[in-house]
């Protein structure tokens, strides 16, 4: 999880750095001495979680919370434990005093790193809901059939041919191959798994070393697309 510093304290700046130093999972983009940095920093970056002063020149730090896209996440450090109620209107995961202990600072970071991947959970599952509910438009059987992403189980492909698998029963032969089929179908959804198939990831059912199972289907799972598939497989599924 990335993220930057913004305090007008050299001496604390540094400090923060030497804790961020201490937790693998964060990455410093930045340590800016105040708001101004850190807004022209920002209209080119995206940052997972800020760690922000209170008491800055010109805008403070509450007031720059405000003005934060929703998932960006904001320790505040400050001096002042009476901004603390303050900081809690603007949904801060934590509020750190300073002086920072190291264990209260990895406490407050294990919690943006729980809300982080909650958000990114959340993001990734409404993302892909919203995909499943789009279309594509097939022609086949003298007719053009609707069909919606989330309905189509796996894809087959034959020589010029593609055969579309869908929820219903029905088999959709149009003519084109696999390739140009998958160029009109979701890479978020639709994954190959062979030189012949390819899937519609939220229909897997389960997986082993050489097979995707679709229901009561079984689909081969071929060693060159295997690394890409699983990735893949796994992370729609987190």
């Amino acid at each position: 999880m990335n993220c930057i510093i913004v305090d007008d304290e050299p001496i604390a700046r540094q400090g923060m750095v030497n804790l961020i130093h201490t937790v693998p999972e964060l990455e410093i983009k930045g340590a800016f001495k105040n708001t101004v940095e850190a807004q022209l920093f920002l209209s080119d970056n995206v940052v997972d979680l800020i760690f922000l002063d209170i008491e800055l020149p010109g805008m403070n730090g509450l007031d720059f919370a405000r003005s934060l896209p929703q998932q960006a996440l904001v320790i505040f450090t400050t001096a002042y434990a009476q901004y603390a109620l303050g900081s809690y209107e603007v949904d801060a995961v934590d509020y750190l005093v300073k002086p920072i202990r190291e264990e209260r600072f990895r406490k407050a970071v294990d919690k943006a790193l729980q809300y982080h991947a909650f958000l990114m959970d959340t993001y990734k599952k409404s993302e892909y809901d919203s995909v499943a509910e789009e279309c594509i438009f097939i022609r086949a059987d003298r007719k053009l059939h609707k069909v919606l992403f989330r309905d189509i189980l796996y894809l087959e492909g034959m020589k010029d041919y593609v055969v579309l698998y869908l929820q219903s029963g029905t088999k959709l032969v149009t003519a084109m191959n696999l390739k140009t089929a998958l160029s009109k179908l979701p890479s978020l959804l639709f994954k190959r798994t062979s030189k012949s198939f390819a899937v519609n990831l939220g229909q897997v059912t389960a997986v082993s070393n050489h097979i995707v199972f679709v229901n009561d289907m079984e689909l081969p799972l071929g060693v060159m697309f295997k690394e890409e598939f699983l990735a893949e497989y796994l992370n729609s599924n987190r």
